[in-house]
């Protein structure tokens, strides 16, 4: 079975990063990803915002919490998770968010951060690209002509062509 999300969106307010008592840090932060659709009978443009609860543990956790602000454009992986609570009144309530595997910092770079592509530390990283060296300059050279097997006789009829 998958449990697959992709996103891309802008985050919505300065993300809320904490650090847990044995070191590990988490950071929550809500991400906002708009369809733009237009309305058959009116011809209109119509936004529908929806609003995602994001989850970042660990070495995510810690990028979002030194490049990632109010605005910032991100690229998120992750899986749906629903938890289950009892608030102070004693009723259950449900919670849905998405548990980050995969961060990438989009858009331009702002003052102070490195935004651009961001790679986990815990996933390999892929091979730059390094272009082939070219060999040097050669003048082109005609191949050498080929001898040229005689033409059989021309058929007598055109329409009996031989295949």
């Amino acid at each position: 079975m998958i449990n697959k999300v992709i996103l891309v969106g802008n985050v919505g307010a300065d993300p809320e990063v904490r650090t847990l008592e044995s070191g590990v840090k988490v950071a929550r932060i809500n991400l906002a990803t708009t369809e733009r659709m237009r309305n058959r009978e009116t011809q209109e443009l119509v936004e529908h915002t929806e609003w995602h609860r994001i989850t970042l543990w660990r070495n995510l956790a810690d990028v979002v919490d030194r490049f990632v602000k109010k605005g910032s454009q991100l690229y998120i992986e992750g899986s749906i998770r629903t938890r289950e609570w009892t608030d102070q009144t004693g009723a259950k309530r449900y919670s849905t968010e998405i548990m980050a595997n995969e961060l990438k910092l989009l858009g331009r770079r702002s003052e102070g951060g490195q935004q651009g592509g961001y790679q986990p530390a815990q996933q390999p990283q892929q091979p730059q690209y390094q272009p082939q060296q070219q060999p040097a300059y050669q003048p082109y050279q005609q191949p050498a002509a080929q001898p040229v097997a005689p033409m059989e006789a021309p058929l007598d009829d055109p329409d009996d062509l031989p295949f």
